[in-house]
């Protein structure tokens, strides 16, 4: 295994990965004060001009945080559709060289000119894969680090079970390793690790924070829900994705074999997912609505405690 420097001193190996209208400045914010890496799509502000004002914003207040607190904060990361549908890609890029984002996460494409760029400023760069295929071409394209996708994660995720994904992946793979897929405890991150990653990757855990602008049904939902009421179709985005069911049924969603139009969060594409909700098999393991500071003392408490018993 091969931890990016970047990410050697966090309090827990966590990456709090970006979701769609869910993942806000604040969030950010919150997360990486607590020592964990907050990150946030580009496309969740509406403007490239707004998305330069979350940079600066995270920017600025982690900058207040270090100073007042004398504790470094956790680096914060931005995520760019590399897909060619993307109109705002090359401007949202601009400004994460301009801003010096410290980690780009690329999804939709792994684009060496991309990366080449965002290592010319001393960024790090992480792609989405949820097959060995993509794997292998993400790694040809010289990003530092994969982020497996399985079978259980929420967003655009893959079927492959996380024991075999990882596997695959490492075969071939020396750097960072992220793992996603129903991590919703200390537990998890531990076994996450244990299976060959470097890091975790919690999304549908963070969207139950107080600080996620997820709506508050949204939030409702994921505490109400199971991993039974999880369904995998491309029929909303085109691009296969993990809803939850009665998002789905509220929806009048029913062709749930149907692949749809490939839609990005782009434009008026963008409505259906403010009342269709994505969430990853973890539901299972969420209770309640927190505060970040209070997610991530929990989850650290887990975290010792699985590895005290494991003697690890």
């Amino acid at each position: 295994m091969s931890l990016h420097p970047m990410f050697q001193n966090l309090r827990l190996p966590v990456v709090a990965a970006p979701m769609f209208l869910v993942s806000g400045e604040k969030l950010v914010i919150e997360t990486c004060k607590s020592g964990v890496v907050g990150t946030f799509p580009a496309l969740n502000q509406r403007t490239t001009e707004g998305f330069r004002e979350w940079v600066q914003i995270i920017r600025k207040n982690l900058a207040e945080y270090e100073k007042t607190s004398g504790k470094k904060a956790a680096p914060f990361g931005v995520n760019l559709i590399a897909h060619k549908s993307n109109p705002r890609l090359q401007e949202d890029l601009k400004v994460c060289i301009e801003e010096k984002v410290p980690l780009i996460i690329t999804s939709l494409g792994a684009v060496s000119e991309l990366v080449d760029a965002v290592h010319a400023y001393g960024g790090v760069v992480f792609h989405d894969v949820t097959t060995l295929r993509h794997a292998q071409k993400a790694a040809e394209a010289g990003v530092d680090g994969l982020i497996a996708v399985c079978g259980g994660a929420g967003g655009h995720a893959g079927k492959i079970n996380p024991f075999a994904l990882v596997g695959q992946i490492r075969s071939f793979y020396s750097k960072t390793i992220l793992v996603a897929g129903a991590i919703s405890r200390g537990d998890d991150i531990l076994a996450a690790l244990a299976m060959g990653g470097d890091l975790a990757y919690l999304g549908t855990r963070f969207i139950a924070t107080e600080e996620s602008i997820a709506q508050p049904e949204y939030k409702q939902m994921i505490l109400d829900v199971q991993a039974e009421d999880i369904v995998h179709t491309a029929a909303v985005s085109g691009i296969p994705a993990s809803f939850m069911k009665p998002s789905l049924e509220k929806a009048g969603i029913t062709d749930l074999e149907g692949k749809g139009e490939m839609k990005l969060h782009l434009g008026d594409e963008a409505k259906a997912w403010k009342n269709i909700w994505s969430a990853g098999h973890g539901v299972s393991n969420i209770s309640s609505v927190m505060k970040v500071s209070a997610l991530i003392d929990q989850l650290e408490k887990e975290y010792k405690s699985a590895r005290e018993r494991l003697k690890v």
